[in-house]
């Protein structure tokens, strides 16, 4: 039997992915700011499931994260999930720094916190819900697309870290296109959206494969291809939004 925390488990891929670990017999520890969104997860799976609140961007999370992997005798996987973002092209601060707050620093809390516990008990997996806002600084959406790279690099940093010091962590980028989730309601229409339960079946299969970086899905990964080669002269002239 295997045992996973997911962080960011309240709604949305982080919920779904959940539902689908416990129901193929995974310990899960589930955890969110709002934990009442976390009961009908508890209840499926008394005797499997342990809960609890955090919020990533309070210095005592990683302190509450430790808590957790306690009360679950260990863990053999850490998937982060929380996360925020908006379309911001008028940079208003408030949305601008809370994305930082929570994708950046609540972010590198966490999976530091996770990584050094996988580090003093013979490793682990860790496997990290990013984004393909990454490939590209986006025009609409400044912060998101700079976390979601700044999320990229570290995970990319601590593989070569863990590597060289032997620690036996493996990690897992994955990074969805658009996913029918509350972070894009109330939003414009957006092309090539997919469901949480194909995206949450893609990223328990992207783990047991031990993928370093899963874009998901196939079309989502030739659009990200293009992206790439487009040269910077160009992308800056092209309007997203």
């Amino acid at each position: 039997m295997k045992k996973a925390i997911i962080m960011g488990a309240s709604s949305g891929i982080g919920h779904e992915v959940a539902r689908q670990l416990i129901n193929e017999g995974w310990t899960v520890g589930v955890a969110a700011r709002r934990i009442e969104q976390l009961t009908d997860l508890q209840n499926s799976a008394p005797e499997r499931v342990f809960t609890a609140q955090i919020d990533v961007t309070e210095d005592h999370a990683d302190a509450s994260l430790s808590a957790l992997i306690t009360q679950m005798d260990g863990i053999d996987l850490y998937l982060h999930v929380a996360g925020i973002g908006w379309q911001n092209p008028s940079l208003e601060p408030e949305k601008e720094i809370k994305t930082m707050e929570t994708n950046a620093t609540g972010f590198t809390r966490m999976v530091g916190a996770a990584y050094r516990y996988f580090a003093e008990h013979g490793g682990g997996h860790i496997a990290c819900i990013t984004s393909i806002a990454g490939t590209k600084g986006l025009g609409p959406a400044p912060a998101y697309s700079a976390t979601k790279a700044l999320q990229n690099t570290y995970l990319q940093a601590l593989e070569q870290l863990s590597l060289t010091k032997h620690h036996n962590i493996r990690f897992t980028d994955i990074r969805p296109g658009f996913v029918d989730t509350p972070l894009l309601s109330g939003t414009a229409h957006f092309p090539m959206l997919m469901t949480t339960n194909h995206v949450a079946k893609c990223i328990i299969k992207a783990i047991r494969q031990r993928r370093h970086v899963c874009v998901i899905d196939t079309r989502w990964r030739i659009l990200t291809f293009l992206w790439r080669h487009i040269p910077d002269w160009i992308w800056r002239h092209i309007r997203l939004a």
